[in-house]
């Protein structure tokens, strides 16, 4: 009687095939629930990121406390900086969403800006000396990009409840919350579409680095928190 003996290519390549499959599941899930990684797609947050710059998102810092004034924050786009049926077509979207994924493109409704206003803050542009102010206050930005001022458009508003106002460091190349103030929302981001915080720079290896909370965003949070 002739016996027959699994044959040991096909054995590996089935071990292989199942070792790929669940790291990206273990890794689809790390990615959804505690860090992800973010592509720069624009030069809009420098000096702190440059274009080309990859970054580890914690999406857990939000969670157990609130967002503060000075965060710098992911966060979803659609129905405020982005169109809501935002798309280039089934492919191309797919495509983008895998580059999106490996971190090799930025995502079409994913953005990265800086908290300014917080709901119920009243923020304006600009006083004498040609600074921002937040609730009659002078607000401090030494991380603004050098040579830049605070905003050459002039604004004045209210931030509503559960809504932020967002703006980049590098003001002169920032579409931001001031390029959208006569659209519907008026510039303000949902609190709830704020995905993470950057909490690392881990592309280009020399730019390899920890991005600290700004100090000012821990003593925000208590009075003007969501």
């Amino acid at each position: 009687m002739e016996h027959t003996k699994r044959q040991p290519g096909k054995l590996g390549w089935r071990f292989v095939l199942l070792a790929m499959v669940l790291a990206v599941l273990i890794s689809g899930l790390i990615r959804s629930m505690w860090l992800d990684v973010y592509y720069i797609p624009s030069a809009s947050m420098e000096p702190l990121f440059r274009e080309g710059d990859r970054i580890l998102v914690s999406r857990t810092d939000f969670r157990a406390g609130p967002v503060g004034r000075g965060d710098i924050v992911v966060f979803d786009g659609r129905g405020s900086f982005a169109p809501l049926n935002s798309g280039q077509g089934p492919v191309l979207d797919f495509l983008g969403g895998v580059g999106h994924w490996i971190g090799l493109s930025g995502g079409e409704n994913t953005f990265i800006k800086r908290i300014i206003g917080l709901p119920g803050d009243h923020v304006i542009c600009c006083d004498g000396a040609g600074k921002l102010t937040v609730n009659g206050q002078q607000l401090a930005e030494p991380y603004l990009y050098p040579g830049d001022s605070t905003s050459e458009q002039k604004f004045s508003v209210i931030v509503p409840p559960g809504r932020l106002w967002l703006m980049g460091d590098h003001r002169s190349l920032s579409a931001d919350s001031r390029s959208l103030l006569g659209a519907p929302g008026g510039g303000m981001v949902p609190r709830d579409r704020v995905i993470g915080r950057p909490v690392r720079i881990i592309w280009p290896l020399d730019r390899f680095t920890a991005v600290a909370r700004p100090a000012e965003a821990a003593t925000t949070t208590a009075k003007n928190g969501p």
